[in-house]
Order: C-alpha cells, then sequence, then structure tokens
C-alpha cells in the first residue's frame, strides 16, 4: 500500500483476484459483436441433404397417392362388375315373371272358356227343343197361342243370353263340307250340288268365338255314279 495515498495498488492484490481479472479481460476481447452474422456451425452438405430429403418425401408421398388411386379403381371396378351382374339378374327376373304373368292369364283365360264351353253344352239340347217345339206346334186357340208366345219368350232370353256369352249358330246349308266344323251323317248323289257341298243341316252347330262347341250334323252331296238315280245313301 502507498504511503501517501493509502490506497491499494495492483501490486497489493491477492493471487486470486489477479486471475480473476485476467479470466475478464480475456472474456471481453473475445466477446462476439452482435451485428456480426453468427457462425454456421453445420457441417457441410446439411442443406443439400435436406433438399434430397425433402424430394424423397414427395416422391413417397406421390406414390401413395398412385397407389391410392389404383385400389380406388379396382374398386370402381369391381362395383361395375357387381352392378351390371345386378342388373342382369334383375332383368332376368322381371322377364320370368312376365312370362308368368303371361302363361298365368292364358291359363286363367282358357280354365275360364273351358267351363263357359261345358255349361253351354249342356244347355244346346234345351234349344234344340225349343226350336222343335216352335216348328212342330201349330196353335189354334187363343189360350194355345198365349202359351206358344210365352215358351218363345223363354227360347228367345236364352238365345239372348247366349249370344251375348259369343255364341253364334253355324250357317252351313250350300256351304262346303269342313270336317272341323261339321259332321257328316249321309251323303247323297246329286247333280244339283258341287260334290262335297252341304245339301241339308240335321242339326245345328254351335261355336263360340273361335272354338267349336257342337258339330253341326249335315247331309253331304257326292257325285253322282253312272246309272244312279239320286238315292240318299248313310254313313
Amino acid at each position: 500500500m502507498s504511503a501517501e495515498t493509502n490506497l491499494p495498488t495492483d501490486s497489493d492484490a491477492t493471487p486470486q483476484e489477479a486471475v480473476a481479472a485476467q479470466v475478464t479481460n480475456a472474456q471481453e476481447e473475445f466477446a462476439l459483436d452482435p451485428e456480426l452474422e453468427p457462425f454456421d456451425l453445420s457441417p457441410e452438405g446439411t442443406s443439400e441433404n435436406s433438399e434430397t430429403s425433402d424430394n424423397q418425401g414427395v416422391s413417397t408421398e406421390q406414390a401413395g397417392f398412385q397407389v391410392t388411386i389404383a385400389e380406388l379403381n379396382q374398386s370402381i371396378e369391381a362395383l361395375k362388375a357387381q352392378l351390371e351382374d345386378r342388373t342382369g339378374q334383375y332383368v332376368r327376373l322381371a322377364a320370368d315373371f312376365e312370362n308368368f304373368r303371361k302363361r298365368t292369364q292364358k291359363d286363367k283365360e282358357r280354365e275360364e272358356q273351358e267351363t263357359k264351353s261345358s255349361t253351354l253344352k249342356e244347355l244346346l239340347p234345351v234349344v234344340d227343343n225349343f226350336e222343335r217345339a216352335r216348328a212342330q206346334i201349330k196353335p189354334q186357340t187363343d189360350s194355345e197361342m198365349n202359351i206358344h208366345k210365352s215358351y218363345q219368350g223363354v227360347y228367345k232370353q236364352l238365345v239372348d243370353a247366349m249370344k251375348k256369352l259369343g255364341v253364334s249358330p253355324m250357317r252351313t246349308e250350300g256351304q262346303e263340307f269342313d270336317p272341323n266344323l261339321h259332321s257328316a251323317l249321309a251323303s247323297q248323289p246329286t247333280d244339283e250340288f258341287p260334290e262335297g257341298t252341304i245339301m241339308e243341316e240335321l242339326m245345328r252347330g254351335y261355336v263360340m268365338g273361335d272354338r267349336v262347341l257342337r258339330h253341326a250334323m249335315v247331309k253331304v252331296a257326292a257325285a253322282p255314279e253312272p246309272g244312279e238315280t239320286g238315292e240318299e245313301s248313310t254313313n
């Protein structure tokens, strides 16, 4: 310590204080200027590696998208095939149902026609009896005429009802014999009618639409043979 100032000098500093002062001075000398850019301490090539990693990530993502698109396309194709199969099944089912409906309708109509035909066939003899009575009975008195008109009124109602059901009588005389419509009970050689022509109706035939209820019983003309005089022959 100086005698004049009574203040401590550098020579009076302790060793520990001297070392601390040196360290402080060294830190101040090596302090970084805040205006300077920091040193790039990363290893060389780090930037290029980062770009490569980014490119690899993009490529991986694109590959993932492509796989997803391929899977979606496969799913779409599978759904299309399934839709076509279901559509084909529906079309076949609809066709089968339509055929079944038509077949059922035809069967129903045929059964109705058969039932109607069998019923009307049973009524034809009744019509025949009315027609025979009209042809044979000749009323002589007023009371007989009233009775005649009464049953003829019933006959007319029956015939009208049959007409409404589609029943109509055949017109055979002068027509060519048709085995699908007529039944030949007799034949007569004659030159008055062409061979195979119906000369006389023995029992009236009836049809209902295109269905034959009863064949007409007829006499058919045959070709005359030499020496014959037109006598009737029966089959």
